[in-house]
């Protein structure tokens, strides 16, 4: 029976070991320490979830069946092997862990060895589509168990190499997963970018296909995004509690995009709050209710660079507001 994953915050995979007391790893690898009170050549791999930005989906339910390292193993036969860190099915919807972390793995036990590949076996899913007049769902099977009861399946979604060898995921840089037996700490981020990951098959079809795009990163070097929306000198005409109808909207190089409401940070001030990002160059935006026009101090879309381990700041101020 499959295990249902529980939102935390979106795709991360975290690699954790003690601080080194002389520094970590070259940057070219990433590496996991030895595994406290346990076998010194084994090292505790957690892994754990989060999703790119994406407004075009109201779900995305995969299955993941198996996860694992692929490489060599020290000490192994010919020294290769993969190490399996996944093996009992757990099923979740990636579209509730868009800016949020969830547990995948836990302590899973590593031999020291270095490793070229990680891996996702992926055996089935489906997606819900926002489309005129309502939603539609494209399933991998019509009795695909994670469907809802009484689900309606309007078309196929294929998952081309998904279940057979898995889905690799590409590490910042090509850099290989190198297992070690110091003391150093390594957290690594792996982002499924659920709006780039799945599209219409050419050709008129109606099918849609996942071709996932999955990158990863050290989680310490992935970033924050603040946007701040504040009324300035502008009257609204609901007070300052009318900034809270307004929503940022975020946009990755790809052009998938994220949109959140405004919440109250201060009776003026609205905050919303983007987290784990990898760095890189972002446009932000706003939106309003429908019959809204305004303007800003700033020429929108901003843009936000996301830094190793650093918040990027987009601060806006209303310069009029008007509604039709």
């Amino acid at each position: 029976m499959d295990r249902q994953l529980s939102p935390a915050v979106g795709l991360q995979f975290h690699i954790l070991r003690q601080p080194h007391p002389h520094g970590g790893p070259p940057p070219a690898a990433v590496g996991v320490g030895r595994a406290a009170g346990g076998d010194s050549d084994k090292a505790h791999v957690t892994l754990k979830l989060t999703d790119a930005p994406g407004d075009t989906f109201e779900k995305a339910v995969v299955t993941i069946s198996k996860v694992y390292l692929k490489g060599s193993v020290d000490g192994g036969e010919d020294g290769k092997g993969d190490v399996v860190l996944l093996s009992e099915p757990v099923t979740t919807d990636l579209i509730t862990l868009a800016n949020d972390t969830a547990d995948l793995v836990k302590d899973a036990e590593v031999p020291a060895g270095t490793y070229k590949e990680l891996r996702f076996v992926i055996t089935g899913g489906y997606i819900q589509v926002k489309g005129d007049g309502g939603s539609r769902i494209f399933a991998t099977s019509r009795d695909y168990e994670g469907l809802p009861d009484g689900a309606q399946v309007d078309g196929d979604l294929h998952m081309p190499s998904a279940s057979s060898s898995g889905l690799k995921v590409k590490f910042d840089k090509d850099a290989d997963v190198t297992i070690t037996s110091d003391d150093d700490q390594k957290v690594i981020l792996v982002d499924f970018d659920v709006a780039q990951s799945f599209g219409k098959e050419a050709g008129g079809s109606g099918r849609w296909v996942m071709r996932p795009i999955i990158k990863g990163a050290d989680l310490q070097f992935s970033g924050n995004v603040e946007v701040t929306l504040e009324a300035g000198s502008v009257s609204l005409p609901l007070g300052p509690t009318q900034l809270g109808s307004f929503s940022a909207v975020l946009i990755n190089a790809d052009g998938s995009r994220e949109t959140m409401a405004f919440t109250a940070r201060t009776p003026t001030q609205y905050v919303a709050d983007f987290k784990y990002f990898l760095p890189g160059t972002y446009q932000v935006d706003l939106t309003a209710a429908a019959g809204v026009s305004f303007s800003t101090d700033i020429a929108r879309p901003a843009t936000a660079t996301v830094s190793s381990g650093a918040e990027s700041d987009v601060h806006f101020v209303l310069t009029s507001f008007d509604v039709e």
